[in-house]
């Protein structure tokens, strides 16, 4: 990755924006949309703790002038239309409050963010937020229903995925919740999956394999198997490379191996 996103909160906190015009103006809203105070002096926003500052002068001279008086009182720049002095851009927003999904490019296309947007919106519903705030409300009952996490987890996974009974692409999925909770008594969710890779190619990864990586608790792989697959598996997952003479993981295992006399296909046994 070029960047690492994050989520920044913002909430009553001063952030500086400079400039006039059409190319500050949105920078203000997006700041306001976040809670933010915006403060128009970079000195002022030295001096309140600002954090962030957005550049938007119509003359690239200000802006560059700017935007190295910022960076050396320490706040991270974004210079709009200038990704080479950005320490930070801003993505495009598709606003499911409190789901936020950002779209970005690393400053390359803002149109191409912006598109990719517009197509993702006509394909998540307008009450996914509900279902966010809803599975929030229920942790205590999911935590009671499911006390390992590694259950848990597996639990939530086949609730959301495609088909789901909490498939998030489903409007009205928040009050499918309770009903959830009830009929899914007794699920087990660990054990140990084999996953064979004829290819070290993560393009060649299929549907499933890529589901369980996402899924698993634990990933046991050959040390030959490269980042560039590892990498499909969740951020926390356990990794330890085969031979694993430890105590079995609990939760979802998926055992990677590799097939070094095959090509351009995974099986899963």
């Amino acid at each position: 990755m070029r960047s690492l996103p994050l989520f920044h909160r913002l909430a009553g906190q001063p952030v500086v924006v400079l400039g006039e015009g059409p190319m500050a103006e949105p920078k203000r809203r997006l700041v306001e949309r976040a809670g933010a105070e915006v403060i128009g002096d970079l000195a002022e926003g030295v001096d309140r703790g600002a954090r962030l500052a957005f550049i938007a002068h119509e003359s690239p001279s200000m802006c560059e002038a700017d935007a190295i008086r910022a960076r050396g009182a320490g706040l991270l720049v974004n210079v709009v239309d200038r990704p080479d002095l950005c320490d930070f851009t801003t993505p495009s927003i598709l606003d499911r409050d409190p789901v936020l999904v950002a779209v970005g490019t690393d400053g390359a296309s803002a149109g191409l963010a912006k598109q990719l947007r517009l197509r993702l919106e006509a394909l998540l519903p307008a009450d996914l937020g509900d279902l966010a705030l809803r599975l929030g409300q229920a942790r205590g009952a999911i935590k009671a229903r499911w006390p390992v996490m590694g259950d848990r987890r597996q639990a939530l996974d086949r609730a959301l995925t495609t088909g789901g009974p909490l498939d998030p692409l489903r409007a009205g999925a928040a009050a499918r919740i309770d009903d959830w909770l009830v009929g899914a008594a007794g699920e087990g969710a660990q054990g140990r999956i084999e996953i064979t890779l004829s290819s070290i190619d993560p393009e060649d990864l299929t549907l499933r394999a890529a589901r369980l990586l996402g899924s698993a608790d634990a990933v046991l792989h050959d040390p030959a198997i490269p980042d560039a697959i590892l990498d499909r598996a969740r951020a926390d997952a356990a990794r330890h490379v085969l031979p694993f003479t430890g105590h079995e993981p609990e939760g979802l295992v998926v055992v990677l191996r590799l097939d070094p006399a095959a090509q351009g296909s995974i099986t899963i046994s």
